[in-house]
């Protein structure tokens, strides 16, 4: 499983499509979105506390802005090139640390640092293309809580619940089985 921001239309498709042109091999397995927790095993019997902790971490937060603007790299660590983030980052920052305490306590490799991946191991051309191509890009969208998503058998990547930002007290909204909502809206 994991958690994300899931990035709302028509910048989702924008960014799909870019993915998909650059050649990037999980371009049709992962939807665009802002890591929170990334890929995490979890024991079945664990998800309803795992939904519990998710709602909790949820309930405090507003509504927050986030603006994309330019690409970036990890490279030469990682062969990634991403979408960065120039507004909303520290939310994001937040809301990952909240998501990552109680039952979902996690050890970072890295540091912290969100953003939208573009392109992941393809050539260093490509990559060098895609930091040019996305160098220019820019979007700007709200985000009104996080979700939660699961790896399929088929390797693709579903929404499982969406945890919208101030509600307490009520059970987290289900994706409609799998559908390719966007984990910041409410789609």
């Amino acid at each position: 499983m994991g958690v994300a921001i899931g990035i709302p239309e028509p910048y989702r498709t924008q960014l799909q499509d870019w993915r998909e042109r650059l050649g990037d091999p999980n371009a049709s397995l992962i939807v665009p979105h802002v890591t929170l927790l990334g890929p995490t095993t979890v024991r079945l019997a664990d998800l309803p506390a795992i939904e519990a902790h998710l709602s909790r971490a949820a309930v405090p937060n507003d509504p927050f802005t986030i603006r994309l603007a330019g690409s970036g790299t990890f490279r030469p660590l990682s062969p990634v090139v991403f979408v960065a983030l120039v507004a909303g980052a520290a939310r994001c920052a937040r809301l990952a640390a909240a998501v990552r305490s109680g039952p979902l306590e996690r050890p970072l490799t890295f540091a912290y640092h969100p953003h939208v991946t573009v392109a992941h191991d393809i050539s260093e051309d490509g990559l060098d293309n895609a930091y040019e191509a996305l160098s220019d890009y820019s979007a700007q969208f709200d985000v009104r809580g996080f979700g939660l998503y699961e790896r399929g058998p088929d390797l693709r990547w579903r929404q499982l619940r969406f945890f919208p930002f101030g509600r307490s007290g009520g059970a987290p909204r289900s994706a409609g089985g799998g559908h390719r909502a966007g984990v910041g809206s409410q789609e």
